[in-house]
């Protein structure tokens, strides 16, 4: 059967849907699939691997909660204490309502927005490339987004009371700078010491050396005449922080490592990185009645297209959660979640196995990328029977 999986990943890249695609699986025991298909560069002639260096994007956010869950098993951090408590910044914050004009109509938040709330997406906290309003506040106010890696990234606005929704942001980027508040250390450095370190992920770095950097891939999108072409797309080099929701650097191979971890509940190789009760939440709906969107409308078409992950997910540390079995595919209570050069893993504690599937292009959510997601999973699926 893992020739039906190699086919899924050959298939793509003769029919164009990325110029080069990894993907790996593993059990509680250890790996039980890897393949890849086309091309590291559509620039280049070399051949993609599970050791190529990806840009990770939004996979860092798994390891920045569990940076958090570690902080919190030590009882040095209280998820229901206010975020203000560890970052008074915080407190700064507004709710956008909307706008007169060009000039935006802020309110004081109905309540304290709490580090469970960071930890869920449900500050109010909005992403530009999925929020118009904050799009838009940030050009009229000239606020940027994230990817400069400037610190006045972190004045912009709730678009809703604390806890009242689940709108997917900036959390993540908030509770690294709380990670570090409480640990006393900078983000890469605590990763690298009690994460990433005891792990073995040794290919998951803050920045690449000129050795990953010239064994990585570089994020492509459709040039003029529809052939992928690469782009320099890259994280700020030098930021003013490290992006709690997006920094990091890795290959197929090293991330394995955390889902296998996550997937013997919280050990790998005699470390244990988290306490099992603190896995077993970390699978288990934190958000009470709220939801997941069952879509997420873009506001910049060429980031991503629209999101449409269906109704009734919930939330977990760090974990999209599907209620509902999905036939032929990951049991119900399982946990995943995306990066937005369209890399996506998810970990099935009931069925014993873990995925991932990479490729560096844009935009997220592309819909025949997204199929071949779909597909390997079915196919990792129908080998197991």
């Amino acid at each position: 059967m893992p020739k039906e999986i190699d086919n899924v990943l050959l298939t793509a890249v003769e029919n164009d849907v990325v110029p080069g695609v990894v993907a790996m699986a593993a059990d509680r025991d250890g790996q039980v699939y890897e393949g890849a298909a086309g091309l590291r560069s559509a620039a280049e002639s070399d051949l993609i691997t599970p050791d190529t260096v990806m840009r990770i994007a939004s996979m860092t956010k798994m390891v920045t909660t569990t940076a958090a869950l570690q902080l919190m098993e030590q009882g040095s951090l209280d998820v229901e204490a206010p975020v203000d408590t560890y970052r008074p910044e915080f407190a700064d914050l507004q709710v956008l309502e909307g706008f007169d004009g060009d000039t935006p109509r802020l309110r004081p938040p109905a309540s304290r927005a709490t580090v469970r709330n960071l930890m869920t997406h449900t500050t109010g906290l909005g992403y530009w490339i999925w929020n118009s309003d904050i799009d838009r506040y940030e050009q009229v106010t000239g606020t940027p987004n994230i990817m400069p890696g400037t610190l006045d990234a972190f004045t912009a606005p709730l678009v809703f009371d604390p806890g009242t929704r689940l709108q997917y942001g900036i959390n993540l980027d908030w509770l690294g700078r709380v990670v570090e508040a409480v640990s006393g250390q900078p983000l890469d450095a605590y990763f690298a010491e009690n994460i990433t370190g005891p792990l073995g992920m040794t290919n998951t770095v803050a920045r690449m050396t000129p050795e990953q950097r010239a064994n990585s891939t570089p994020i492509h999108v459709r040039g003029e005449d529809g052939e992928w072409m690469a782009t320099d797309v890259d994280w700020a080099q030098q930021p003013e922080f490290w992006g709690g929701g997006h920094f990091l650097y890795s290959t197929p191979r090293d991330f394995l490592r955390l889902q296998r971890m996550l997937l013997r509940g919280g050990e790998l190789d005699g470390n244990q990185i988290l306490a099992p009760d603190t896995v077993a939440a970390a699978f288990t709906n934190q958000i009470g009645d709220l939801e997941f969107p069952a879509e997420m409308p873009t506001a910049h078409p060429e980031l991503s297209g629209p999101v449409n992950l269906g109704p009734g997910l919930k939330w977990g540390w760090g974990l999209l959660l599907n209620p509902v079995a999905m036939p032929g595919m990951r049991a119900a209570w399982s946990g995943s979640w995306s990066g937005l050069f369209n890399t996506h893993f998810w970990v099935d504690p009931a069925s014993g196995i873990t995925g991932a599937i990479y490729s560096q292009t844009l935009p997220l959510a592309d819909p025949a990328a997204f199929e071949m997601y779909v597909n390997f999973e079915v196919a990792l699926y129908a080998s197991r029977e």
